[in-house]
C-alpha cells in the first residue's frame, strides 16, 4: 500500500509546460469528478507482433491478416499487472471502469483531488488566447506525471489529467459563403466549384463502385463549448435534403459511436455560419458530405469523442478494437504541430496514438489524415518548419491539398496555396525515422537546422482550395456554402480506398508500403507546380503533395494485377 513515503517515479514523455500565452488563473476545482484514462504494458510473455511494413507488402488478396483471437492474445495485458493498478485505484478512492483488455486501458475516476494526488501532479485552470483571439480555459498541469516505482514498468501513460484541446479542425470556407436553395429548383453551384460526386470523373473514382460492403469510420470532435451551448454534429434531414433532392442519391447508413469517460456530448448540431465558433458541426458536416456523396452504399459510422489527448487515444483505439462496425477505412480531418514547447500534443500521446495505427495497420485498417492547412509552419509562429501530426506518424496515409480546374475537359491540378494561413500543410518529421517504404522516394533534409532526416508529409493529395472547393450543406439544411481545406482532401480519398476496396474483393488496408514500391509512377496524378511555404513540388514526391491526386480506376487495376 502507498504512504506518503512510497516512492515515486515519472513517466517518460509525460512532461507539461503550459501553451503559449496561457497563464494560471487559480486552481482546478479539487471536488469535481475527474476521470482519466490508464494504460498498460503488453504481456512480455505475449506473442510477437507481426511487422506490419512486411505485412502491407503483401498483395491484399492474398494477405493474412490475425483473426479476433490472435490479435487479443498478441496484444494482451498481464492480469497481475491489470490488479495492481485496481489495487493503486482503491488505495487512492479511485473508482474503476471501462477496463478494455484489447486496448489495455482502464478508467480511474474520482475528485480532481484524489487524482492530482494520486499521480502527484498539481492541477490549475489556464487561461489563453485561441488562434480567433477568443478568451479560452483549460484544466492543465505543468512537469510530469508519476506513479509508484512498483508501477512504473507496469503503466505506460496517463491521459486526462490535461484537457487543453488538441486537434484544430481542417476546414476553410470560401469568402462571400453562402448560397441558398429554393424549394423545388436546382442548386446552382459557383462557378469553378465541385459538387463531391463532380470529382468521380477527374479522379477516376473506380467505375462500378458505390462503397457497398464497406464500414467508414468518421472522427468527430466536440465538447469544447460552454455547458448547454452546442459544440457540434450534424443534422440528419439536413444530409438527407443534400443527398437525396441535391445529388440525386440515396441517403447513406449513417449511425454513432460516442467514446464514454473523454467529455464529448455526442452528436450536438450548432450553428454552422461562423467559421472561427469554437462548434465543429460545419467540418462534420462537411466529412459526411463527401464521404457519403463518394461512397453512397458504405455504412458510415461517426465517432464522437473529445479535442483532447484522452479523447484522441481513446477514440483510435475504440474504433481499432471495434469488432461490432468493424470498419475497413477511418477519415481523420483533425491535427496540430507535431510536438514542440508550448504545444498541444506530449510526446508520450504522440506515441501512444501511433502505436494504435500501427494497430489498424496490423487489422488491415486505412486511415486518411488531413495534412494541414497552414502551409509548412503549421500554425506554430517561430519562422520555423512543422510538420502536422497524425498525418505525419509512418502508419497513416497523409493527405495534402490542391486545386483543381476543369478546363474544357483539360484537368488542371496544381498545390494548393493561396498564401499564410491557406495552403496545404506538409514537411519533414521531427519525431518520426524515414519509414521504410520511403527510403527510395528522395525525401529531403528538413529544411530547419541541423537538416536532419525524417519522415515525409503528405503521401498523397486530393482537391483542398476552397475557391476551387466543394458545395457541402449546412446544418439548418437550407444554406450551402463552399468548403476547402485537406479537411474536403481526407475524406475524397477515405471514400476512394472504400470503393477500391470494394472492387477489389479485400481491404487494402495500410497501402503506404505498396503505394511507393508498385504504384509511385503512372498510377497518381503527380502535382509537380507550387509550394507551401518552405517546400516546393516537382517531379516524383514532394513535401506538398506526396505522389500525387488520385488515379483510383488506375489503382484499383494494379491492385488487381499483383
Amino acid at each position: 500500500m502507498s504512504t506518503p513515503t512510497t516512492p515515486y517515479v515519472a513517466l517518460p514523455d509525460s512532461s507539461r509546460v503550459p501553451l503559449r500565452g496561457a497563464r494560471v488563473i487559480g486552481p482546478a476545482d479539487p471536488r469535481a469528478p475527474l476521470t482519466v484514462t490508464v494504460y498498460l504494458r503488453r504481456d512480455p510473455a505475449a506473442p510477437e507482433r507481426p511487422n506490419v511494413y512486411e505485412l502491407a507488402l503483401q498483395p491484399p488478396t492474398r494477405r493474412t491478416v490475425p483473426t479476433d483471437e490472435e490479435y487479443a492474445a498478441t496484444h494482451r495485458w498481464r492480469d497481475t499487472d491489470l490488479k495492481a493498478v485496481e489495487a493503486f485505484a482503491a488505495e487512492h478512492r479511485l473508482a474503476v471502469s471501462d477496463e478494455n483488455a484489447a486496448a489495455r486501458s482502464i478508467d480511474l475516476t474520482g475528485t480532481t483531488e484524489d487524482v492530482a494526488n494520486a499521480f502527484r501532479v498539481t492541477l490549475a485552470r489556464y487561461r489563453y488566447r485561441d488562434a480567433n483571439d477568443r478568451p479560452r480555459v483549460y484544466r492543465g498541469r505543468e512537469g510530469q506525471i508519476h506513479v509508484p516505482a512498483d508501477l512504473r514498468d507496469i503503466v505506460t501513460c496517463v491521459f486526462g489529467l490535461d484537457d487543453r484541446p488538441i486537434g484544430d479542425r481542417l476546414l476553410l470556407r470560401r469568402a462571400a459563403n453562402g448560397i441558398a436553395k429554393a424549394a423545388h429548383t436546382t442548386l446552382q453551384k459557383p462557378p469553378g466549384t465541385f459538387f463531391p460526386t463532380d470529382l468521380e470523373a477527374p479522379y477516376a473514382y473506380p467505375a462500378g463502385t458505390d462503397g457497398a460492403g464497406q464500414c467508414i469510420a468518421v472522427l468527430a470532435f466536440n465538447g469544447e463549448t460552454p455547458p448547454g451551448v452546442p459544440s457540434g454534429g450534424y443534422s440528419i434531414d439536413a444530409l438527407r435534403n443534400y443527398f437525396v433532392n441535391v445529388l440525386n442519391l440515396p441517403m447513406p447508413d449513417i449511425s454513432n459511436v460516442v467514446i464514454p469517460g473523454v467529455g464529448s456530448t455526442g452528436n450536438d448540431p450548432g450553428q454552422d455560419s461562423d467559421p472561427d465558433s469554437p462548434d465543429s458541426s460545419g467540418e462534420i458536416m462537411l466529412d459526411l458530405a463527401v464521404v457519403g456523396a463518394l461512397a453512397p452504399k458504405a455504412k458510415i459510422v461517426v465517432y464522437f469523442s473529445k479535442f483532447t489527448e484522452q479523447g484522441w487515444v481513446k477514440v483510435i483505439t475504440r474504433i481499432v478494437n471495434d469488432t461490432v462496425n468493424r470498419p475497413s477505412v477511418i477519415s481523420g480531418s483533425y491535427g496540430n504541430s507535431e510536438p514542440v514547447l508550448g504545444s498541444r500534443w506530449t510526446a508520450a500521446a504522440v506515441a501512444r496514438a501511433d502505436a494504435a495505427f500501427a494497430n489498424a495497420a496490423e487489422k488491415n485498417i486505412s486511415i486518411c489524415c488531413a495534412s494541414g492547412d497552414d502551409g509548412s509552419r503549421d500554425d506554430v509562429l517561430d519562422e520555423r518548419a512543422h510538420a502536422d501530426f497524425p498525418s505525419s506518424s509512418p502508419h497513416v496515409l497523409g493527405i495534402g491539398g490542391t486545386r483543381l480546374v476543369l478546363n474544357h475537359g483539360a484537368i488542371v491540378e496544381t498545390v494548393w496555396d493561396d498564401g499564410p494561413g491557406r495552403r496545404t500543410g506538409g514537411g519533414i518529421s521531427a519525431v518520426f525515422p524515414v519509414p521504410p517504404y520511403q527510403n527510395d522516394a528522395h525525401v529531403p533534409p528538413s529544411v530547419n537546422p541541423p537538416f536532419a532526416a525524417g519522415r515525409g508529409d503528405p503521401d498523397v493529395s486530393a482537391l483542398a482550395d476552397p475557391v476551387t472547393g466543394v458545395v457541402v450543406p449546412s446544418v439548418d439544411g437550407v444554406h450551402f456554402g463552399v468548403v476547402g481545406g485537406t479537411s474536403a482532401s481526407a475524406p475524397m480519398w477515405s471514400a476512394l480506398l472504400a470503393r477500391i476496396n470494394e472492387g477489389l474483393g479485400a481491404p487494402v488496408g495500410f497501402l503506404n508500403p505498396l503505394l511507393y514500391a508498385k504504384f509511385a509512377t503512372g498510377v497518381l496524378r503527380d502535382v509537380t507546380q507550387g509550394s507551401n511555404g518552405a517546400y516546393a513540388s516537382g517531379p516524383g514526391w514532394d513535401p506538398c503533395t506526396g505522389l500525387g491526386s488520385p488515379g483510383g480506376q488506375q489503382l484499383l487495376d494494379g491492385l488487381k494485377a499483383l
